[in-house]
C-alpha cells in the first residue's frame, strides 16, 4: 500500500477539521462548539487542531475564508450572466445581500464571525473585495457608465451599504421581508451612480 504524499495528508486533516467545525458552528454555535467533539466527528485529535489552526478561534477564520469563497463563487456567476457590466455590478451586490437569507451565512459569517474575530472590516477577505470592486467601479467609470468618482471612495461605501443590509437581514425578524427592502432601496441608491443622458 502506497502513503499519501505529506501534502495531501495536510490538506485532508484541514478539510476534515474545517468540514466539522462549519457543521458544528452553523448548527449549535461557536461558544456550544466543543473541541473534543469537534475533533472525534472528524476522527482527529486535539493536537491535530491546533497543530493547523492554533485555536478555535484560527478554526472559525479558516471556516470563514472557505465560506467566502463560496459565496465570491456565487457573485462572479451573478456577474456573468449579465448582459453588460453595470448590469453585472448591480448583481454582484444584489446577490451578496440575498446570501444573507442563508442560515449558514447568517449565523457564521454574520453572527458568530464578527462576535469571535471583530469587525469585517479587519478580515483579508475585505481587502480583496474592496480592491475588486474598485477596479469594477474604476472600468465603469473610464468607459463613461457612471459619474466621474473616486473608485475606491464609491467602493468603500458602497461595501458598507451592502455589509449593513446583510447585517440587517440576518438580525430581522422577518429576513425575507428585510431582504426585498434592502435590495430596492439598494439599487435605487446604487442607480444613481449612473451617468444621465
Amino acid at each position: 500500500m502506497t502513503r499519501k504524499p505529506r501534502t495531501q495528508m495536510i490538506a485532508e486533516t484541514r478539510a476534515k477539521l474545517i468540514a466539522a467545525a462549519r457543521a458544528a458552528f452553523g448548527t449549535v454555535g461557536y461558544a456550544e462548539t466543543s473541541m473534543d467533539e469537534l475533533t472525534a466527528s472528524a476522527g482527529l485529535t486535539r493536537g491535530a487542531l491546533y497543530h493547523h489552526f492554533g485555536d478555535k478561534k484560527g478554526l472559525l477564520a479558516a471556516v470563514i475564508v472557505e465560506i467566502d469563497s463560496e459565496m465570491n463563487a456565487h457573485m462572479r456567476a451573478a456577474t456573468a450572466k449579465a448582459d453588460d457590466p453595470w448590469t453585472g455590478f448591480r448583481n454582484e451586490c444584489t446577490a451578496y445581500i440575498e446570501l444573507a437569507l442563508d442560515p449558514e451565512i447568517q449565523r457564521i459569517m454574520l453572527r458568530e464571525g464578527p462576535a469571535v474575530l471583530g469587525d469585517p472590516w479587519d478580515w483579508p477577505t475585505l481587502s480583496e473585495c474592496i480592491r475588486s470592486m474598485t477596479e469594477s467601479l474604476a472600468k465603469l467609470v473610464e468607459t463613461g457608465v457612471i459619474a466621474p468618482i473616486d473608485a475606491e471612495a464609491a467602493a468603500r461605501l458602497i461595501a458598507g451599504a451592502t455589509q449593513y443590509a446583510a447585517q440587517w437581514i440576518a438580525h430581522a425578524p422577518d429576513p425575507q421581508a428585510t431582504s426585498r427592502k434592502a435590495i430596492e432601496a439598494f439599487n435605487l441608491m446604487l442607480d444613481g451612480l449612473l451617468v444621465r443622458n
